[in-house]
């Protein structure tokens, strides 16, 4: 579906295609010439940018969430990752949300993560509810546990769900692992072997 807040390029195009009728009616009618007619391409080409940053998209939104998570793992800060999951979350180890705090506070406690490199797969956007899947290529600290145990990079693919709340915001209701150096795992694999 076309939306315009997605696609600001095409109020650009649109400014570029106006901007050329004009000239070539100013050329056509020179008597016709007034200063309005060289303004509204502009204004539509500024209009464009205005909307891409005033207007935030759903899409916009959970990748914010994505990244924010990403981010907020990366920095070691369980306080940042509180903010984007749902009240209702639970995933195939977690029950609850205060499950997976507990988690991330134990976890983030103590060296981790040197880097985050992020790559989305896919999100799909259906009314409220959203999937994402995506790629985090983990480089450790060299202090960490993992680094010194087991590898100083690994490749995971995670799957997230994530619900539209009342406020307008998207927050995580679930977060599955998927596969880890393209092997498949779930979280209790993980609780079992490195974590």
């Amino acid at each position: 579906m076309w939306n315009i807040f997605e696609q600001p390029w095409t109020l650009l195009t649109a400014a570029i295609i106006i901007l050329l009728v004009m000239l070539i009616i100013r050329s056509i009618l020179p008597e016709k010439k007034h200063l309005w007619q060289l303004l509204l391409p502009v204004l539509i080409a500024a209009s464009a940018f205005a909307l891409d940053l005033l207007i935030q998209t759903d899409l916009e939104k959970i990748n914010a969430v994505i990244n924010a998570g990403v981010k907020a793992v990366e920095q070691e800060n369980s306080d940042a990752i509180e903010p984007i999951i749902s009240d209702n979350y639970h995933d195939s180890f977690h029950k609850t949300k205060n499950d997976l705090m507990n988690y991330c506070r134990r976890r983030l406690s103590e060296p981790l993560v040197e880097k985050n490199i992020k790559r989305i797969v896919t999100i799909d956007i259906q009314e409220k509810l959203a999937t994402a899947v995506f790629t985090v290529r983990i480089v450790f600290d060299q202090r960490s546990y993992i680094y010194q145990s087991y590898k100083p990079i690994i490749l995971t693919k995670l799957k997230l769900d994530l619900q539209k709340e009342p406020d307008n915001n998207w927050r995580i209701t679930q977060a599955e692992l998927l596969e880890i150096d393209m092997q498949p795992v779930n979280w209790h694999d993980i609780q079992q072997q490195i974590w």
